[in-house]
């Protein structure tokens, strides 16, 4: 085993979802239909190896409950600026020992932590 590749995000709008996630800086990698009505939407940031993609076909992942999916940033102040002027909520800046986080919530709920390390 070599990395993490992709990690599921469970929506209830892939459509919806997608441009949350574009509007945060993520990239389409993949837009296809497979098995019948399903939609495989894989995304990612430039450059990044590791990415998401918006499921709606699992069972055991209801939508909104992924918590704690961090995203590595290099100026957490600029970033929320930047998200907030677009209307995305983002949390209170918290310090802790290891970095400076803020929360954002997509559409559905799902946690997202933006880290800014030491």
């Amino acid at each position: 085993m070599k990395s993490i590749e992709i990690i599921s995000i469970p929506v209830t709008d892939q459509q919806k979802a997608k441009e949350f996630y574009l509007q945060l800086g993520f990239e389409i990698i993949v837009e296809a239909p497979f098995e019948g009505d399903k939609k495989w939407i894989q995304m990612g940031f430039p450059g990044s190896p590791v990415a998401i993609t918006l499921v709606t076909w699992f069972d055991n992942m209801p939508a909104g409950c992924i918590n704690g999916l961090v995203i590595k940033t290099d100026d957490l102040d600029k970033d929320k600026a930047e998200l907030t002027a677009k209307g995305i909520e983002v949390g209170d800046i918290d310090q802790t020992p290891w970095g400076l986080f803020a929360t954002v919530k997509d559409p559905d709920g799902n946690r997202l932590s933006l880290h800014q390390g030491r």
